[in-house]
């Protein structure tokens, strides 16, 4: 398994303090032991809620590149199963029988993905992430949801199937890389605004999402100004 470049991106903007090797060697470690599980495996995907990114692995660029086209329409299955954390399976052709999934099987019935797994990941407060297994072929994951959850340590009760056939965690993927760097700048603007006014950081990210709110901006947009004034006023001070 490798990971798409945009995850090699993302994991590139975490924290200084993060090992990168490491956490990379992690995630194709963790990658491939599910492959070993399940050969036909094509894509591994790793989603943080609490960060709101996703890191993806894919077998190969050429085996998977044919989902790139298929888009995540009108909210989807995988959406329910985050939100729920229940049980909800169906195979491919099951699907058919519920008017809300029709319009996933469809698109995906001649594509490369023929069964998915998405297994929660849980804490104390709940569900901290999922990870999400697509496979080639129908059956690829049938009796093998408490090996694949020891791998993660994930919540096997917790598994659904078949809920995301298109492969959408690939394209959220992509924006992993924005992502982290929106939070970075937003934690650095949310400093300099409880600095100015003497507040917490609690009462300064209020303010900064008020502010964005009342402005019609995103916070990350809001917070980039905020950094680029102070930059522009510490070069003013150092000229």
């Amino acid at each position: 398994m490798e990971p798409i470049p945009e995850t090699i991106e993302a994991v590139n903007e975490l924290d200084p303090l993060v090992d990168v090797e490491s956490l990379m060697a992690e995630l194709v470690g963790l990658g491939n032991r599910a492959k070993r599980i399940v050969p036909d495996l094509v894509g591994v995907s790793i989603a943080r809620l609490d960060h709101g990114v996703t890191f993806t692995l894919v077998a190969t660029a050429d085996e998977i590149a044919v989902l790139d086209a298929v888009q995540y329409v009108a909210g989807g299955p995988c959406v329910d199963a985050a939100v729920h954390d229940d049980v909800r399976e169906f195979d491919g052709d099951d699907a058919f029988d519920e008017e809300r999934w029709r319009l996933f099987s469809e698109a995906t019935a001649w594509h490369a993905v023929r069964s998915t797994l998405t297994l929660p990941v849980m804490g104390g407060r709940g569900v901290l992430g999922t990870v999400n297994l697509y496979a080639a072929s129908r059956n690829a994951f049938a009796g093998l949801r408490e090996d694949l959850a020891e791998v993660f340590g994930a919540w096997a009760s917790g598994a659904v199937a078949n809920a995301d056939l298109s492969f959408t965690t690939r394209s959220e993927a992509r924006t992993a890389p924005q992502r982290i760097r929106d939070q970075n700048v937003v934690a650095v603007a949310t400093g300099i605004v409880a600095a100015q006014l003497g507040v917490d950081v609690e009462a300064a990210q209020a303010r900064l999402h008020d502010a964005a709110a009342r402005g019609g901006v995103s916070v990350a947009h809001l917070a980039r100004d905020i950094v680029r004034a102070r930059e522009g006023r510490d070069r003013g001070g150092r000229s």
